[in-house]
């Protein structure tokens, strides 16, 4: 079977619950119960995002989510975003290593922090050059969408590590 690629306005998508979508094609099928995930999840934030069924099966993949007329691309971002919900560091106010671990004190989106880091190589990347993804001892993951952004301070404590 074919891939069903989803450009444009070919759709039409219904939020139906947290991260679950129904949509419908402009030839009529209709899918219902679609959970949106990005294919390269670190890269590709607007593009390839796959539609999937209850079971996990492919049904559709986005292309472009820019081509997506903007009720629709709003609704697969909310989607996404709470799948993917990774809290913003916004601010880092303490950074310590000890014992081989790299501990951080931060704030972010979603409040107060404390980040512990064993594996600096695969607990910290940089993308981009701005973008740094963090990934602690417990799997969690943090997100500074631009280096740029941050404090001078902020920016001092982090760059020794990058």
């Amino acid at each position: 079977m074919a891939r069903l690629y989803i450009e444009n306005d070919m759709a039409r998508f219904t939020r139906k619950d947290i991260t679950f979508v129904d949509m419908e094609l402009y030839d009529g099928r209709k899918f219902e119960n679609l959970e949106p995930h990005r294919l390269f999840p670190m890269s590709g934030l607007e593009k390839y995002i796959t539609l999937l069924d209850e079971k996990g099966v492919e049904q559709a993949i986005i292309r472009d989510m820019r081509t997506l007329p903007p009720k629709d691309r709003e609704i697969i971002e909310g989607c996404l975003e709470e799948y993917y919900m990774i809290p913003k560091i916004t601010r880092i106010i303490d950074c310590r290593e000890k014992y081989g671990v790299l501990r951080f004190e931060v704030e972010t989106d979603r409040g107060h922090v404390f980040i512990e880091i064993r594996n600096i190589v695969h607990g910290l990347k940089l993308l981009y050059g701005i973008r740094v993804l963090i990934r602690d001892i417990n799997d969690n993951r943090y997100e500074i969408p631009d280096l740029r952004q941050l404090d001078k301070h902020s920016r001092q404590l982090i760059d020794s590590f990058l």
